[in-house]
């Protein structure tokens, strides 16, 4: 529907400070106001020289705050006026107050680029303190929880271990390893783990730890050992068939502390050869020296493993 009356200009116009020409001078300083001014373009602009109106960018170009004349002006020359338009398509700020839901687009976010990993230290949130928006750092809002992920291996083609030899310092007490669906290449092989301390996986004979698994019928066995150079994890094998996997979770106890063995606890469940739940669950420590932990490294008695889920997380 047409205006009745008269149509709302929209715009900045503003006229331009009176502008003395120099002799063979063509560049001068546009101001409003005593202070320097930028059109957005040579077209959003109207100039009277001489009283004729120039034609933008032939008889003159603008740069900045400076309109320049296709040539020298002279002594007598004058400048009638510059008006500038402002941006005669731009609805320019609105004014305070004015800008509601109705005037936001619905598609503001999800019509944007979304973030594909978590957010910068520096990266910024909207809250609303009180009813007053104010702006956060991520730094500041995350973490919190109880499990911080560090990283993630994830076996598809077979591998003889699954090592973490980094992320394992004094930055947590404790840090958590999980794997979902293991499935060992050799039938009926157990899973070990053996730790890195002093440079060095330790294979030796200081590993001592109680371990019981249990099925629908009762318990299935337990072990205790000094001797095999390694955790073991599971007492009885894991199957190979597809459907016969493991599911399970370590903790290791203060790795960099100096002064205390090593402890770790463990709860695995796993089906065997022959298709029968077990559930196993243990804890033990290593006993000769107390250098700090670094890695750890999780591998079965006998093959490779095929496949497998693993993580490692920090505990605060």
């Amino acid at each position: 529907m047409a205006y009745i009356g008269r149509e709302p200009q929209i715009g900045n116009f503003q006229v331009c400070d009176a502008i003395s020409v120099v002799n063979g001078q063509a560049a001068y300083t546009m101001q409003v106001g005593g202070a320097n001014v930028s059109p957005e373009t040579a077209n959003h602009m109207i100039v009277s020289l001489n009283g004729i109106i120039q034609a933008p960018g032939t008889s003159y170009t603008v740069s900045g705050s400076t309109i320049t004349f296709a040539s020298n002006l002279a002594t007598g020359d004058v400048i009638n006026f510059i008006h500038i338009l402002g941006s005669v398509l731009d609805l320019g700020v609105p004014s305070d107050d004015t800008v509601g839901a109705a005037q936001i687009k619905d598609d503001l976010i999800s019509g944007t680029t979304a973030l594909a990993s978590e957010p910068a230290d520096t990266d910024e949130f909207l809250v609303s303190d009180a009813g007053t928006l104010k702006r956060i750092d991520y730094s500041l809002i995350k973490g919190g929880g109880l499990h911080t992920l560090l990283t993630t291996t994830n076996v598809t083609s077979g591998v003889s271990e699954v090592a973490f030899t980094s992320n394992i310092d004094s930055t947590y007490r404790r840090y958590k390893i999980t794997w979902d669906s293991l499935i060992p290449a050799t039938d009926g092989a157990q899973l070990n783990t053996q730790l890195y301390i002093g440079g060095a996986y330790k294979t030796d004979s200081y590993y001592n730890y109680v371990h019981r698994e249990f099925n629908a019928g009762g318990s299935v066995g337990s072990t205790n050992s000094t001797t095999n150079g390694s955790f073991r994890l599971m007492g009885d094998g894991v199957g190979s068939d597809t459907g016969e996997n493991a599911n399970g979770e370590l903790i290791i106890y203060t790795p960099s502390d100096t002064t205390e063995k090593k402890m770790i606890s463990w709860t695995c469940s796993h089906q065997r050869n022959d298709l029968e739940m077990c559930h196993g669950i243990g804890a033990g420590h290593y006993n000769n020296g107390e250098s700090a932990c670094t890695g750890i490294k999780l591998y079965m008695s006998s093959g490779n493993i095929a496949t497998g889920l693993f993580k490692l997380y920090g505990i605060t």
